[in-house]
């Protein structure tokens, strides 16, 4: 699994930069920065792994996960995951591959996928790109939208945790003002790896209301403020 600060990577992520990154293709034009939401993510967390326990090497792949998956722009560079045989699920959902997962938009859309009517939702993942769910959900957690994993109730080959993500709502969202109150998440996921400790399989379970319900309480906007940009270049996740 991938250990902190190896491989080119900050404290909680591997395979940030290094020789093994030189060649790497990133989709916002360079590797990401997490020192802001490792910030929120240290001021905010509820448990703190001991070094070298299997839940801080959990939460360091996890991390390392979301960072190739937002960050990424070409397959061959993943190192955390299979590209060949991963699958991803949302909610007992069929698994989708990662070529079903960029025909989605990448980014959240493939974590915000839901059944409700088209004039239900809040936020329509159908309707998002990559682009458009990055500018949405940087300017809506200026600050980021951390990650820690509570608890660890299995580990490899079929690692099953439970984990919170949180981040405050201090920008517009889909028309909303910013509340400047916390939004969190809470859910369960199994991360399946193979022999190589790559990912392969990946069950997420959790309530996109959680979410979404935090962020789509503010005011109404006028439109004027629809496009509210973000001062960060990258995605800010973890």
């Amino acid at each position: 699994m991938a250990s902190s600060g190896a491989e080119g990577g900050d404290k909680y992520r591997s395979y940030l930069s290094g020789e093994g990154e030189k060649n790497t293709k990133w989709k916002f034009g360079a590797p990401p920065s997490y020192d802001v939401v490792n910030k929120l993510f240290e001021e905010g967390r509820t448990k703190i792994w001991p070094p070298g326990s299997l839940g801080e090497e959990v939460q360091n792949l996890v991390k390392t996960w979301e960072m190739e998956l937002f960050h990424k722009a070409n397959l061959d560079d993943f190192k955390t995951l299979d590209p060949n045989n991963y699958t991803f699920s949302l909610n007992g959902r069929k698994g989708i591959t990662l070529e079903e997962i960029g025909k989605l938009g990448g980014g959240y859309n493939p974590l915000l996928q839901t059944s409700l009517p088209e004039n239900l939702r809040g936020y329509n993942p159908e309707k998002e790109t990559s682009e458009s769910s990055h500018k949405a959900f940087t300017t809506t957690f200026p600050r980021g939208f951390a990650l820690e994993i509570l608890e660890v109730y299995s580990g490899p080959p079929e690692i099953v945790y439970k984990f919170r993500h949180w981040g405050y709502m201090e920008g517009p969202f889909k028309g909303h003002a910013p509340t400047g109150e916390l939004v969190e998440v809470y859910g369960m996921s199994i991360f399946t790896v193979d022999e190589h400790n790559k990912i392969v399989k990946i069950e997420f379970f959790y309530d996109p209301g959680q979410l979404l319900g935090g962020l789509l309480k503010g005011e109404k906007l006028g439109t004027s403020s629809e496009g509210t940009t973000s001062s960060c270049p990258v995605l800010r996740t973890g």
